[in-house]
């Protein structure tokens, strides 16, 4: 396992980047303490390439409703008055929805 400081963040990151692409983790020293650690991202899901797989998991997601642009922001605009308040600035006399 690797170790690095904060300071050698600044310089030495070119060689945090190369470890991690190795598949190294890397732990992160402040003041003679170990803070953190980095470790390298995980692999992305394989790219499915069934056509039949992938059409029968796309009739498995309902997409709901189709909304239009004005339903869209009405129920937007009701869901920032519920979390701000009836004080929202902005188009209001534009956009009169009720």
């Amino acid at each position: 396992m690797n170790y690095m400081t904060t300071t050698e963040l600044r310089t030495k990151t070119k060689e945090l980047i190369q470890a991690l692409k190795d598949g190294e983790t890397v732990e992160l020293i402040h003041r003679s303490k170990i803070i953190g650690e980095f470790r390298p991202a995980e692999e992305e899901a394989p790219v499915i390439r069934d056509l039949e797989k992938f059409e029968k998991f796309l009739a498995g997601i309902d997409p709901g409703e189709d909304t239009t642009y004005r339903e869209r922001e009405r129920r937007y605009r009701k869901h920032l008055e519920g979390k701000y308040g009836k004080g929202l600035s902005g188009h209001q006399h534009i956009y009169r929805l009720r």
